[in-house]
């Protein structure tokens, strides 16, 4: 695994708290109306203004295009990666999910959290969103060192599916700290005891995405935006965590 120095981690503590601080700005502006763009705006000026870049910009993957905004902005039956369009507009009642990441000195984080919009809430809706951000947190449990990534995902996915939802399994958390996307692979489903070990002194991304109905998704013909196969809703979740002292740290709480 990447091990991070002491500046290392000193840095990834003050990237967290700017990040922290750039999605709770933009998640504040999330009301019905609001175009996505906008909420991308807020989030980029954010980051900017306390020091930090965002790592999302011009992000390229699996030979896609550049993506073209600073956070993903997905709703309703959009898993992850949707693209905060001007014409993307939020109404009552949608699941909005902002997953965000930033580069401060070098040093990358991601976070990611779902909410429904207004006051016409479906009760299915809320308590996906409930369930995965609680399964976020039963997986954080697991992150210490000693454990594997399969005794993570393993709680995650027994907690969700004890709810009566699925969670993705094409997508998964990954390492993180001196590169956006590294090593290991941390998926949201497993068996104790499988993956890799964690070790102290590195970082990683832990992020449940869960869906109403099946797991399956696909690719919208944007190339970015991952969609349920079934046009269920889905919920995402996600924080970076630190293994240090044995234990796990939020730095982006």
């Amino acid at each position: 695994m990447n091990k991070l120095s002491d500046k290392n981690i000193e840095n990834l503590r003050i990237c967290g708290k700017i990040l922290s601080k750039s999605l709770k700005e933009a998640a504040a502006a999330i009301k019905p109306g609001i175009s996505a763009s906008e909420i991308d705006r807020i989030a980029e000026k954010s980051l900017r203004k306390n020091g930090a870049s965002p790592s999302f910009l011009n992000y390229q993957s699996h030979g896609s295009y550049p993506f073209p905004n600073s956070i993903c902005l997905s709703i309703n039956n959009e898993v992850v990666h949707g693209i905060p369009k001007k014409d993307k507009i939020i109404k009552e009642g949608d699941i909005v999910g902002i997953d965000i990441g930033a580069e401060y000195k070098g040093i990358y984080c991601d976070m990611a959290e779902t909410r429904v919009v207004g006051r016409e809430k479906s009760k299915k809706d809320l308590k996906l969103v409930s369930v995965t951000k609680e399964a976020l947190n039963e997986g954080i449990k697991k992150a210490v060192a000693g454990n594997t990534t399969g005794d993570i995902g393993s709680r995650i996915q027994k907690y969700v599916e004890s709810h009566g939802f699925s969670v993705v399994r094409s997508l998964v958390g990954h390492g993180i700290g001196r590169g956006p996307h590294l090593d290991p692979q941390v998926p949201n489903f497993g068996r104790p005891g499988e993956g890799e070990k964690l070790e102290n002194k590195t970082a990683i991304a832990i992020e449940p995405m869960t869906v109403a109905g099946d797991y399956q998704i696909s690719t919208s013909s944007d190339g970015w935006t991952v969609l349920t196969a079934d046009g269920t809703n889905s919920a995402h979740f996600e924080h970076t965590i630190l293994i240090n002292n044995n234990k796990p740290e939020i730095i982006t709480k």
